[in-house]
């Protein structure tokens, strides 16, 4: 008994700690169809097949798209979500920053999106890096950057 109850002291603890950190899970960059699809059926293995499709065959894009899968730390206020883009068609240094206000979950992580239009995909080419950060007023509270960023 006093064992059970010691196991559950540490690890609802060790819940709790790791809920107050923020951070960025996941960044899922997508190529969007005419349509604004990223993938003709809903499978991971369909979605990654119709992204190379869209590659080779570029007159079909018409922008990119985002997802990001982040956790607001216990923060209760909005925060905002910025995503800065290294692209192929950019002059060296240039970078392109997309930002929206997002509203915290707060125990679970939560997805947003950040959308290219087709005239800025354009300008950017084909991505070659990224960094996300989310802010909470002045203050950058995680942050995730792709591998050449």
């Amino acid at each position: 008994m006093k064992w059970s109850l010691l196991v559950l002291v540490v690890l609802s603890t060790w819940n709790c700690s790791a809920a107050s950190e923020a951070k960025i899970v996941k960044v899922l960059p997508h190529l969007l169809d005419a349509k604004g699809r990223n993938s003709l059926y809903p499978s991971l293995y369909e979605r990654d097949a119709y992204q190379v499709h869209l590659r080779e065959h570029p007159s079909e894009i018409s922008g990119m798209r985002f997802d990001l899968q982040w956790k607001s730390g216990g923060r209760h206020q909005p925060l905002k979500l910025k995503i800065e883009v290294r692209g192929s068609k950019l002059d060296v240094g240039k970078i392109v920053t997309l930002e929206t206000e997002v509203q915290p979950s707060r125990m679970f992580s939560k997805w947003s999106s950040l959308t290219v239009d087709k005239q800025k995909h354009q300008e950017i080419g084909e991505v070659t890096a990224w960094r996300a950060t989310l802010w909470d007023g002045n203050e950058q509270i995680a942050e995730q950057e792709s591998f050449l960023w």
